[in-house]
């Protein structure tokens, strides 16, 4: 198909391509498009959309990601399991595991773990807040989340572990300066410029260390 071709290219663009990769998140993407009229799990017109603004967008960090301590990450508040799933797909000898609160959702992200085989993922169905404590992650990733403010950035904190992560993925420039510069001068942050395949828009991976 023409659209999962699109996918192959962006894959190959991100320095990313490898048939057992590409197998599967043809697979991810259509147990999103099976579930998501029913669960409302991303908003998009067509699968072009949804390779593009989605998988690909989840993808673009991942050379800078394999740089970080990466072998337990977290995706908070991850919905259809983005940027988790394709990250876990991309990575396998990581640990990745999906926070999300909803248990539809959660139901979802379970099946397509199954579906897909993924051994090294797991869903924790609960609010980031009771998460806290429980485990110690090398690296927390989001996206399509709420603004980071101090609160939030307080509890995504206690999801770390010693010299661990906070990776947010972020749109415009402009906008992530403002939102970051009302945390103050005692955040410790890094503003990576990230190239989606196919995207014209900006997009940005803010890097907290805390």
């Amino acid at each position: 198909m023409i659209k999962d071709s699109l996918l192959e290219e962006g894959l190959i663009k991100l320095g990313l391509f490898q048939d057992r990769a590409l197998s599967l998140l043809i697979r991810y993407i259509e147990e999103i498009e099976l579930f998501n009229p029913a669960y409302g799990l991303v908003k998009v017109s067509d699968r072009k959309e949804l390779i593009v603004k989605h998988i690909l967008d989840s993808l673009a960090p991942l050379s800078f990601i394999r740089g970080l301590p990466n072998n337990t990450i977290a995706d908070v508040g991850s919905g259809a399991g983005l940027p988790g799933i394709p990250l876990a797909i991309c990575m396998p000898d990581a640990e990745v595991t999906l926070v999300e609160r909803m248990g539809r959702r959660a139901g979802f992200l379970r099946n397509t773990i199954a579906v897909l085989g993924l051994s090294n993922v797991k869903v924790e169905e609960a609010e980031m807040e009771k998460l806290s404590g429980r485990e110690d992650f090398s690296l927390v990733v989001f996206r399509a989340f709420k603004p980071l403010d101090s609160a939030i950035l307080k509890k995504l904190k206690r999801l770390l572990a010693p010299n661990g992560y906070i990776a947010a993925y972020k749109g415009r420039r402009q906008s992530i300066e403002t939102e970051m510069e009302q945390l103050g001068k005692a955040i410790s942050w890094e503003l990576v410029p990230l190239e989606v395949p196919f995207l014209e828009e900006e997009r940005h991976l803010v890097l907290v260390k805390p």
